[in-house]
């Protein structure tokens, strides 16, 4: 049995301590906003805020989540920053596919919540989600748009 805190609500589940976080959000508590992708913290689509920090949740096992407090896309617009955010993804039609989207709203929002005024280094080194459509120009302007 853990106790979670993920979008400030404590959650308790009952799993394996070895069950990935992605699996407890999508699977044990139909939280479906955070995508599987992978499976080797290699391409995004599963990035969680803990903490505040992008994370790859597909690599995170339960167990290790701790006090950590875990934030999904289900939550990001109650923030004022992610709200910008996905005011400027909708404004950028940023979007093809979608599927690796909330993963990119995630990181871009860890971002500006980290550096509010990013230059481009710093959106090329933190937005490193892939996207299997290219929309890499359109998530860079929409970085620098949430941003100004």
């Amino acid at each position: 049995m853990f106790d979670l805190t993920i979008n400030g609500q404590t959650r308790r589940v009952e799993v394996e301590p070895d069950t990935p976080l992605l699996w407890v959000l999508r699977d044990t508590l139909g939280m479906t906003g955070t995508k599987y992708g992978c499976g080797i913290a290699q391409c995004g689509a599963c990035t969680v805020l803990m903490d505040g920090q992008a994370t790859r949740s597909c690599q995170v096992t339960v167990d290790s989540v701790g006090t950590a407090k875990v934030e999904t896309i289900e939550a990001v617009q109650a923030d004022p920053v992610g709200r910008k955010v996905v005011e400027a993804w909708v404004a950028a039609q940023v979007p093809q596919c979608g599927y690796c989207q909330s993963g990119q709203v995630m990181a871009a929002t860890a971002l500006l919540r980290e550096t509010p005024k990013p230059s481009d280094d710093d959106i090329a080194n933190a937005m490193t989600n892939l996207c299997r459509c290219g929309t890499y120009n359109a998530i860079a302007a929409a970085v620098r748009h949430a941003a100004a």
